[in-house]
């Protein structure tokens, strides 16, 4: 998808400093962070929201799902926070699927 932010970094039409990169995803930390960490972690592969997601996914987002915890664990959190927005009311604000982790103090719940 050309107008989306996420797959431009996955190209490097827009650079950034990613702090993990593998075949499948790639880590950053948020612009606007709502945490004292706040990751994002992001598919290479363009799913819009999880409203999208099919059962060709599934292998992906496990992948994600697992991994999260290795993240977390990397920047000295053994508790955190999982955010995935869907749609334009709940806060996505990239449409491109992608998984916040959030912690490092006490959230509100």
């Amino acid at each position: 998808m050309t107008d989306c932010l996420f797959c431009k970094m996955v190209t490097g039409d827009i650079p950034t400093q990613k702090l993990y990169e593998d075949d499948h995803i790639f880590v950053i930390k948020d612009i606007n962070p709502k945490a004292k960490v706040h990751l994002l972690v992001i598919p290479k592969v363009h799913i819009h929201s999880l409203n999208e997601v099919n059962e060709a996914h599934a292998s992906l987002l496990g992948y994600v799902v697992t991994s999260l915890k290795n993240f977390a664990k990397e920047q000295g959190l053994d508790s955190f926070r999982t955010i995935v927005n869907t749609g334009k009311a709940s806060g996505q604000s990239i449409f491109h699927v992608h998984f916040h982790i959030l912690g490092g103090n006490n959230l509100p719940f």
